[in-house]
C-alpha cells in the first residue's frame, strides 16, 4: 500500500514541531527529551480517533527536512497507547528501499517512545506489538479519509 507522508520532525533532532495535520501550517516547535531515531510524521488523508491523522516513522537512513512530502510504502504497525488514547504508529520505506523491521529498529523505537516524553510530567507511554504489513494496511483503511482530496497544500515554513 502505497501513502503520502508529511514529515514533521527530523531523524536526529530533538525538535517537536507541531502542524495543523489538516492544512499543514506550522503551529510551534517544542523540545522533547530524546532525538528522533527516524523521520516522524504522518499519513495525508487520515483521521485517527484523537482527531489527528495516523503517525508513522519512516524506516531510513536518508535524511528530510519537516515540511518534506514523501511517497512510501506501509511496511509495518507499532502498538502504542499514549495517556490511555490508542495512538499507533505506521511503519513505513521509501519504494525503492528494502527495508524490514528487525529486533534493532523494534529496540530503537521502543526506547524513543518509551522517553520522549520523560520531560512531561504525568505523559503515559506504553508500547505493544509491531505487527506486519498486512495489519498496518488494515489501520490505514480504517483512517483513510474517503472524502479528502489533498489538490492544494499550503505550508507554513518553520522559522
Amino acid at each position: 500500500m502505497k501513502v503520502k507522508v508529511f514529515i514533521q520532525n527530523e531523524a536526529g533532532s530533538n525538535r517537536k514541531h507541531h502542524h495543523n495535520e489538516k492544512t499543514l501550517q506550522w503551529r510551534c516547535t517544542v523540545e522533547v527529551s530524546r532525538p528522533y531515531p527516524f523521520p516522524y510524521g504522518f499519513i495525508l488523508g487520515t483521521t485517527c480517533a484523537d482527531g489527528g491523522n495516523l503517525d508513522c516513522f519512516v524506516i531510513t537512513e536518508q535524511r528530510f527536512a519537516s515540511g518534506d512530502l514523501l511517497d512510501s510504502e506501509v511496511i509495518g504497525l507499532m502498538e502504542q497507547v499514549e495517556d490511555d488514547l490508542e495512538d499507533h504508529n505506521i511503519l513505513v520505506r521509501l519504494p525503492k528501499e528494502a527495508v524490514t523491521i528487525t529486533t534493532q529498529i523494534e529496540s530503537m523505537l521502543t526506547v524513543f517512545v518509551s522517553h520522549v516524553f520523560d520531560h512531561v510530567e504525568g505523559k503515559q507511554m506504553h508500547i505493544g506489538r509491531f505487527l506486519g504489513k498486512a495489519d498496518a494496511e488494515a489501520q490505514v483503511r480504517a483512517c483513510t479519509d474517503e472524502d479528502r482530496i489533498f489538490q492544494s497544500v499550503h505550508r507554513t515554513p518553520i522559522p
